[in-house]
């Protein structure tokens, strides 16, 4: 991975009006290493392993978190759901995660997933199944879009551990097991995939359809792949007195994450949703009216875990 002391000076053009809506500093980061075994000594494994590397990045009308997990890191990264919505602390540290982000939509109203996750090789929330989406007059002519969204995955390829964003019918890298994933969208990179998931339609030039505010400001959470196979988690956090509330749209979601050599990008559950936990503390992304921030409860998260140690 490369060394990302360069956000300091470097600055994102987007150019929109003619104004710079990016300007990225870099605030905070911190290293963390793998958890030393009882023996106080670290295992061969975890005497190799990169740490994690959390930043937080100061842009014009947001707060980014960051966490990159390098690909051969001591760690696990798998999704977790919940029977109820659970803020995402609670949630995290039930797990016993190291870090956590919230992951797949939702239906508040019933509290049914409206994205596929598979844990352990087993759906355990099928959008299929919920039938506020399913039975939506309004949603009928994009239902096989929406039942065919992009997900996160995590598969094992012989002794290897590897990820994936892929639609979520696509079939299996050959060769590996699916062991978890969880469903977002839309593709942020290579390219936004917004019109081909069925968030975003025009018709003759008019916006007919837009689910998640694609063009607008908000708050945003996404996971990202690099070329060498590492991880990428940014959630994107209003900051309290940002014009229209401040944060970002998804053109520029994508543009950032190009920053930290992200080659394949997915935009997860944003706006209320976006949070972010690590080493307990939990940071939220949108703010209400009075410039609170907004704690809502999740469905589904991803997390960071220490592997377990092996004994013998």
């Amino acid at each position: 991975m490369k060394s990302f002391g360069f956000l300091v000076l470097a600055i994102i053009g987007l150019g929109l009006g003619g104004f710079w809506l990016l300007r990225p500093m870099l605030v905070a980061t911190q290293v963390v290493s793998p958890t030393l075994p009882p023996s106080g000594k670290p295992t061969s494994a975890q005497s190799n392993a990169p740490s994690l590397e959390y930043h937080t990045v100061d842009l014009k009308h947001s707060l980014a978190h960051v966490l990159i997990v390098p690909s051969s890191s001591a760690v696990e990264v798998i999704p977790a759901i919940a029977d109820t919505l659970q803020p995402l602390g609670q949630f995290a540290q039930q797990q016993g995660a190291i870090a956590a982000i919230n992951a797949g939509f939702f239906d508040p109203a019933n509290q049914k997933t409206t994205s596929y996750v598979v844990v352990q090789a087993r759906v355990v929330a099928d959008p299929s199944q919920n039938e506020r989406l399913t039975q939506n007059p309004k949603l009928a002519p994009y239902l096989a879009q929406i039942l065919n969204r992009s997900e996160w995955r995590r598969y094992r390829c012989g002794s290897i551990i590897q990820y994936a964003i892929t639609l979520h019918q696509a079939p299996v890298a050959a060769g590996c097991q699916l062991l978890d994933a969880v469903g977002g969208g839309p593709q942020l990179l290579p390219e936004l995939t917004a019109e081909a998931e069925g968030f975003f339609k025009t018709v003759q030039g008019t916006v007919v359809r837009d689910a998640i505010g694609m063009n607008q400001a908000n708050a945003r959470t996404a996971v990202g792949l690099t070329a060498d196979g590492s991880l990428v988690w940014v959630m994107v956090a209003q900051k309290a007195g940002a014009p229209s509330g401040g944060g970002l749209s998804l053109p520029e979601l994508a543009s950032f994450l190009k920053q930290f050599g992200v080659t394949q990008a997915l935009n997860l559950d944003g706006g209320s949703s976006s949070s972010f936990f690590f080493k307990g503390k939990t940071s939220y992304g949108k703010r209400d009216e009075t410039g609170n921030p907004v704690q809502r409860p999740l469905k589904s998260i991803l997390l960071v875990r220490q592997l377990p140690v092996p004994t013998h």
